[in-house]
């Protein structure tokens, strides 16, 4: 009797031993993936604190300039008044000239409001760069960054993938993985409408033994460039009207070629998000008087 209650003793004790270690088990695994989560939201968050870093450096550039401009056109203002009083008084203008005089000066109140205009869709552009580069990011997630960069250069938006996601060596098919990847920007882009980009090939600088299809580099990279943009139509249904294809083959590289390193840095796809040259044109013309 007392041998069967020890041996049920132990039964109870081991049970609860190992319930105990899985519990313990899986709190670790929970831990450590919440390290996982942390490190990639700090590497975000340093990702957006540098593209805001450089966003208020070029506004402060071209805050810098509008103040001078500024000065430049009160010093003006202030010795074409001088000049048109001390002229007025003397006699010596006619009526048509002290009204050029200051038909002159109405237009250098015009110009400085077309520049605080201009400073005003600069700082917008800006803030909608800044926006499509975070939703990106958050719809990629945990990427390597030697796989995929997205970042902000003169307020332009460039999403560059290497080519090893894409492609297999030599090839312009675009990869199963890739598609998952392709997926997941054409989602943030769809749901930008107005957006219009275009998707570059590059290449090494790798002489491309040539086939009955491709003969070069050119070749090479422009068939990779049109096999994204398809697949992005096609299925991820993308207005084709929107995009365009080009291939720069091996002469817009990003890395030295003299090493491996750089040859792979310069083998990628490159989407560009188009500034709206069309919007930057109507801001020059000139208004027309109601």
């Amino acid at each position: 009797m007392i041998r069967l209650t020890l041996m049920s003793a132990m039964s109870i004790f081991l049970l609860s031993s190992c319930v105990s270690s899985k519990k313990f088990k899986k709190s670790q695994e929970d831990y450590q993936g919440l390290q996982v989560r942390y490190q990639t939201l700090e590497s975000n968050l340093n990702d957006c604190n540098s593209q805001s870093a450089a966003l208020r450096k070029d506004k402060e550039d071209l805050e810098a300039k509008v103040r001078n401009l500024n000065k430049e056109m009160e010093f003006v203002k202030q010795n074409y008044t001088q000049a048109l009083s001390q002229l007025e008084n003397l006699s010596v203008l006619s009526k048509q000239q002290a009204e050029s005089i200051r038909q002159s000066l109405q237009n250098i109140g015009a110009k400085d409001a077309y520049i605080q205009t201009l400073q005003q869709q600069m700082a917008y552009k800006d803030s909608l760069n800044m926006a499509l580069v975070m939703n990106l990011k958050g719809a990629i997630g945990n990427m390597d960054d030697e796989d995929i960069n997205i970042k902000v250069d003169k307020g332009v938006v460039y999403i560059d993938i290497s080519d090893k996601l894409l492609f297999s060596s030599g090839r312009y098919e675009v990869t199963s993985k890739a598609k998952e990847v392709l997926g997941k920007v054409a989602k943030v882009l769809k749901n930008q409408p107005d957006i219009e980009f275009m998707v570059e090939g590059h290449t090494d600088n790798v002489q491309y033994k040539g086939n009955a299809v491709l003969l070069d580099n050119w070749d090479l990279s422009v068939k990779r460039a049109t096999s994204v943009v398809r697949l992005l139509q096609k299925d991820y249904g993308l207005d084709p009207m929107k995009m365009s294809a080009a291939g720069r083959g091996e002469y817009h590289p990003v890395a030295d070629n003299a090493t491996a390193e750089g040859k792979a840095q310069n083998r990628r796809t490159r989407i560009v998000i188009l500034p709206k040259l069309d919007q930057f044109f109507q801001l020059l013309e000139p208004k027309k008087q109601g």
